[in-house]
């Protein structure tokens, strides 16, 4: 299955991940198939700069050449991309938009979980805003200003809105609610890392 292309130059290579498939190979033979392998069948010189979880779809950029890796690393690192996310969250949501600082660290009982940990946690921070509400959901856009893993799932579901589908953080009846998990990376925006121009990138919310 090739990956759909949302943007390509002699620098960057932008995808479309669905949902359900690793951003980068797993342990073990049966999880070598990832979105980082898909794009690099067509783009050898295609690496890493980021990573999206397994149920998680939307935009997944990869660099073409460790230079621009380098310094697309270093953007993601020092927080100058500008990252957008959609998603559908059980209950309604008073307020119309706010922010979550709340710090994580990893859960590790019960890993690849993340908790929130007010005392040895590092520092997370979420804003949001709503984009619609329903009878009993909410539909939410994301802006994660640091980049902890999962820190949109845990930091929805630590202020009673987990997201729908969510087999890891949701109560059963909130995961059972859809067959995936409805987060979609909707939006990346930064500047160019060889041209110097602003680049954004976009990815229509399949729910």
């Amino acid at each position: 299955m090739q990956p759909l292309l949302v943007h390509a130059d002699e620098w960057l290579v932008a995808v479309d991940k669905p949902a359900g498939l690793l951003s980068v190979p797993g342990r073990g033979a049966d999880k070598a198939d990832c979105m980082a392998a898909r794009v690099q069948a067509a783009y050898p010189d295609a690496l890493v700069v980021h990573r999206l979880d397994m149920a998680t779809s939307g935009l997944f950029l990869m660099a073409r050449g460790p230079e621009i890796q380098r310094r697309m690393g270093a953007a993601f690192e020092g927080r100058e991309v500008r990252k957008r996310y959609v998603a559908i969250v059980a209950g309604l949501i008073a307020q119309d938009e706010g922010e979550i600082d709340l710090p994580l660290a990893a859960d590790w009982p019960n890993r690849p979980k993340q908790v929130v940990d007010r005392a040895s946690g590092k520092p997370s921070r979420t804003k949001w805003r709503v984009l619609a509400r329903g009878a009993d959901t909410t539909r939410v856009e994301l802006e994660p200003v640091t980049g902890r893993s999962h820190q949109l799932r845990v930091h929805l579901q630590a202020i009673g809105h987990p997201i729908l589908g969510d087999a890891l953080y949701a109560p059963p009846e909130v995961a059972a609610h859809s067959a995936r998990l409805l987060l979609h990376a909707a939006g990346l925006a930064f500047t160019h890392p060889a041209t110097g121009e602003p680049l954004a990138l976009a990815s229509p919310v399949p729910f």
